[in-house]
């Protein structure tokens, strides 16, 4: 097993780490000084000790989906009887219960629609857009994108310029998984590592932001997660459009991919991969801690492995909780574990500026309340 003091050493003094460096980390045992240097990393970047979150919705405007995902147990096939498209109204009264509770904006993705071409999503945006002029739209994700140019017959910038115009924000960076095609090919029939990458290359350059994800835990190994680390960062040296980047592990409980992948991650390699993650993409700003997926408690320990962001309150969410993920919080729940994580709690909108709102009430919490109370679920 490779000493990995020395490659902390180097990463504490901003030397860049190289591929061989990650995977010796990644196959490292020593999760402590890891996490600890990574901590260090944060607290250099993050000085005034915030943690921020953002209150925001996801909004899944269909489900319908022409490509198979084998991770997948949200999408339905074109012509099944449970699918659905939600209409403007149903959008809107999403959109309004979400400014009731302090949102600043709505992540909105949906299934790969067979008929949906770039016009259907412009309207859907100027709609949008101008209802709610100052609510932040991040929506689509590189595989619906590469969807609009596959059905329109438009490059990916022309389309990203046209979706910009139209009201777009931001981008989520759905869709990453593991960015490499040996692992990609055999879970789905989306769009390849190249085609998401080009996707955000165009986001970038059209003047957007975006965030990088990765989900792993679906057959790929450290080898997989090292190439997708290095596309990331790679693609950051070029465009800086990265504001976040995201790790979760797979949720195999509903999905044919879960019945078949016999070893899922631990915590312990969540955190790690947080931790080296931090350490490795030195260009990346913000690192999210994904408690939708590892549970809150274990969420709030990612603060000490390197995020400096506990993500959304996640008023509604429905493709990680159809794959069997089922936690859930409030914000004065995330206030509370943030401060007893030893930090200041502040709300951030998609771009991670602060939002000023009244603090006081929001820190009111009594640990004999049940969890229950606390969380905030509005599902279909």
């Amino acid at each position: 097993m490779t000493d990995i003091k020395p490659i902390l050493e180097r990463a504490l003094a901003n030397v860049r780490l190289t591929g061989e460096e990650c995977t010796a980390l990644l196959e490292s045992h020593d999760i402590a000084a890891i996490g600890s240097a990574a901590d260090e990393i944060r607290q250099r970047r993050h000085p005034d000790n915030v943690v921020t979150y953002i209150i925001d919705r996801n909004i899944n405007y269909t489900n319908v989906c022409n490509v198979v995902c084998t991770f997948c147990a949200f999408y339905r096939r074109p012509g099944t009887p449970d699918t659905y498209v939600r209409t403007i109204e149903q959008i809107c009264e999403k959109i309004d219960e979400t400014i009731e509770l302090g949102g600043t904006g709505v992540l909105m993705q949906g299934g790969l629609h067979p008929d949906f071409g770039i016009e259907w999503y412009e309207d859907l945006l100027r709609t949008l857009h101008a209802k709610y002029p100052a609510f932040q739209l991040h929506c689509f994700s590189p595989p619906e994108i590469h969807n609009i140019h596959l059905i329109s017959g438009l490059d990916y910038e022309k389309i990203m310029q046209r979706l910009k115009d139209a009201g777009l924000y931001s981008l989520p960076g759905g869709g990453g998984e593991i960015l490499d095609d040996e692992v990609r090919k055999r879970v789905s029939t989306k769009c390849t590592t190249d085609e998401w990458l080009d996707v955000m290359k165009a986001v970038h350059r059209v003047g957007l932001r975006s965030t990088a994800t990765m989900m792993f835990g679906i057959g790929d190994d450290v080898s997989h997660r090292v190439k997708h680390l290095q596309r990331v960062r790679d693609l950051q040296d070029e465009t800086g459009g990265f504001t976040a980047f995201i790790p979760w592990t797979f949720q195999r409980e509903n999905t044919a991919l879960g019945r078949r992948i016999k070893d899922e991650p631990t915590g312990v390699d969540y955190l790690k991969m947080l931790a080296v993650s931090r350490l490795f993409l030195d260009n990346i700003e913000n690192f999210q801690s994904s408690w939708l997926t590892q549970g809150l408690k274990l969420g709030q320990v990612a603060l000490r492995f390197g995020a400096n962001d506990m993500g959304s309150i996640m008023i509604e969410e429905n493709v990680v909780s159809a794959a069997g993920a089922h936690n859930r919080a409030d914000e004065k729940m995330l206030r509370y574990l943030i401060r007893e994580a030893g930090f200041t709690p502040r709300q951030r909108d998609i771009l991670y500026v602060p939002v000023n709102r009244q603090s006081s009430s929001r820190d009111d919490f009594s640990q004999s309340q049940p969890l229950d109370e606390l969380t905030v679920a509005i599902a279909d």
